[in-house]
């Protein structure tokens, strides 16, 4: 029988050893390796950040829900993975050897890689629920005596979503303050244009956020490169389509937020043929090292080339229903070989995005995520903001279940057209 092997239990860790259990056969045994036990639903951390949400109410407790799914648990963070001897060892000695192994690990956040940025420098951070909490103290201390605030995203940055979020929701927090005439905002990205969100944009996202931005009173500055940061000044240098610099600037602020650019986990870098040089993992189609065919890998840590050249780099985001895709095609797969077939599903690497404004926010459905697309559509009203608050109840209660799709929801996709697995030539 085989020893399957998940590494890591985020966004998609914990849905894929929901499904991995569906199609795993009597006997086969599931073990989730993670350094955190603590399951927390990473696109409510802007509300956290502001404290529309507490942190423990966007957590769930991974191991009475693994106990009940019949799913090993081992809370202990990974320090390296032999590929070569099919086994993972773990920070407190001990080793899991494994017939089948997913990474599914996320990214390291690389704060290191600009002086001055990060939660242990002087920007703050909506990557992680425990960044999102500091991040809400700093910000009730900045609403005592406000200031100029600084948000965006840092060259080689691959998640752009979330900055545009937050900074909205602070425009709407700030207003319900009655503080908002006190506090000037800049929105600092390394995309060469707004709304290009790593992806050259989704449907008119471009024009949708650029309107947003004016009307909310929030300058922006594109094609930047931050160079340092330092307490209440962040050096930016914009760059020219030729890779030039064009100027640089220094701009004050009193808060700052400002997601990093991500690489591969320590546990994975420098092992060749399994990661790229920033330590994003190969695949195929079908989600699989070419190197290491027992290996699989879903979500953030798999390395995607970048949509065309940009000025300043920046990178593919993987969004939240994409990786689910990767999820059903590897769980699928695995599937298959443990029956001796060889294995034939491809996620459709769809994106179904709800970016909330506070008190609006902006929708987009990219299918697939990666140009070109056969559908690209994107839209804004007050009613994102209200259906980005039902997904959020609805997802964290799938987690505290133990459930990756419900029959009523695969049912509504496929109305709606939005599939998570292509469908095979002969269909």
């Amino acid at each position: 029988m085989a020893k399957i092997v998940i590494l890591g239990a985020g966004l998609g860790g914990v849905i894929m050893a929901y499904e991995m259990k569906d199609q795993m056969r009597k006997g086969d045994s599931l073990t989730v390796i993670t350094k955190d036990p603590v399951y927390h639903f990473v696109p409510s951390n802007p509300w956290v950040a502001v404290k529309w949400r507490t942190r423990e109410s966007v957590e769930v407790d991974l191991a009475p829900v693994f106990a009940r799914r019949g799913i090993e648990f081992r809370p202990v963070p990974a320090s390296r993975v032999h590929p070569d001897d099919n086994r993972v060892e773990l920070a407190d000695g001990s080793s899991v050897s494994y017939d089948f192994l997913v990474i599914a690990t996320g990214p390291e956040l690389a704060f290191d890689e600009i002086d001055g940025l990060g939660p242990d420098g002087y920007t703050t951070s909506i990557c992680h629920v425990d960044h999102a909490t500091d991040a809400a103290a700093k910000f009730e201390e900045f609403c005592k005596s406000p200031g100029p605030i600084i948000t965006g995203a840092v060259q080689g940055a691959s998640c752009f979503g979330p900055a545009y979020e937050f900074t909205f929701i602070l425009d709407t927090e700030l207003r319900r303050r009655r503080i908002r005439d006190k506090v000037p905002m800049t929105f600092v990205t390394a995309e060469p244009y707004i709304g290009h969100l790593g992806l050259d944009g989704v449907g008119d996202t471009k024009g949708l956020l650029e309107g947003e931005m004016r009307q909310h009173h929030i300058k922006f500055v594109t094609n930047s490169r931050v160079k340092k940061v330092e307490p209440g000044k962040m050096t930016i240098e914009e760059i020219a389509d030729d890779g030039s610099v064009k100027r640089e600037t220094e701009l004050p602020f009193a808060f700052s937020m400002m997601l990093p650019s991500f690489r591969g986990i320590s546990a994975l870098r420098g092992l060749d043929g399994l990661v790229n040089p920033r330590g994003f993992v190969l695949i195929d189609e079908h989600q699989r090292n070419p190197k290491y065919p027992n290996v699989f890998a879903v979500g953030v840590c798999v390395a995607i080339p970048p949509v065309g050249q940009t000025p300043v780099p920046c990178g593919i985001p993987k969004t939240g229903f994409m990786i689910e895709s990767m999820v059903s095609a590897t769980a699928c797969n695995i599937g298959q070989i443990l029956r001796g077939e060889q294995p034939t599903h491809q996620g459709t690497w769809n994106a179904v995005c709800l970016a909330d404004f506070g008190d609006s926010g902006v929708a987009f459905v990219a299918q697939p995520q990666i140009p070109p697309r056969n559908v690209n559509w994107s839209s804004s009203g007050a009613w994102v903001h209200n259906a980005k608050i039902a997904f959020e109840k609805y997802f964290i209660r799938k987690m505290r279940r133990g459930e990756s799709e419900p029959f009523y929801e695969k049912a509504m996709l496929d109305i709606l057209g939005i599939g998570k697995l292509k469908r095979a030539a002969s269909e």
